[in-house]
């Protein structure tokens, strides 16, 4: 597996290295030997799905504060989405800046998000399925948002999202700490 920082310490692009012959293509997606090796240790406890039918669907900026924040590793099992994580650290040099990488059945790039980003996506095509690996077990209640296009971030979308849930779109900005 190939582990490429981005300019925000605590998100990462996993990349697969694919062996390939005529029946098509076979690598190791999740390994915890390779996280840790790589200076990411990973180990998750729960799987979710989200499966979304219609491009330019927008789920997010979501996030859960300590002590119940979490690490995932985002891949989409078929489709395409443009997938961001937002700095919510007050401490971090990089609070408040975004980073955004297309994920896609066809590239099999994940995203490793870590504790104190926020996180979202855009669905880029119909019938897009994005599969999550979370570190933790879901704490009912802990869930916390803001909102998807706020101006302190400054997240440039690829396009304009169609859907999104209420409570999506009703998210506050960010209060600056």
């Amino acid at each position: 597996m190939r582990f490429t920082p981005t300019a925000i310490a605590g998100a990462v692009i996993v990349e697969p290295d694919m062996m390939t012959d005529e029946r098509g293509g076979f690598g190791r997606v999740q390994c915890p030997a390779d996280f840790a090796a790589a200076g990411h240790p990973f180990l998750p406890s729960q799987a979710s799905l989200s499966r979304n039918p219609r491009a330019l669907t927008l789920r997010g900026m979501h996030y859960q504060n300590p002590p119940h924040d979490e690490t995932k590793l985002v891949r989409v099992a078929r489709g395409r989405i443009f997938d961001v994580a937002v700095d919510l650290r007050p401490d971090s040099p990089t609070y408040l800046s975004w980073t955004g990488v297309e994920l896609s059945g066809d590239n099999a790039r994940a995203f490793l998000i870590g504790p104190g980003l926020a996180h979202g996506f855009l669905t880029l095509e119909d019938h897009t399925d994005v599969y999550y690996q979370i570190d933790r077990m879901f704490e009912p209640g802990h869930g916390q948002g803001v909102r998807w296009n706020d101006p302190a971030f400054a997240i440039v979308w690829p396009d304009t999202p169609r859907l999104m849930s209420d409570r999506d779109a009703g998210y506050p900005d960010h209060r600056v700490s």
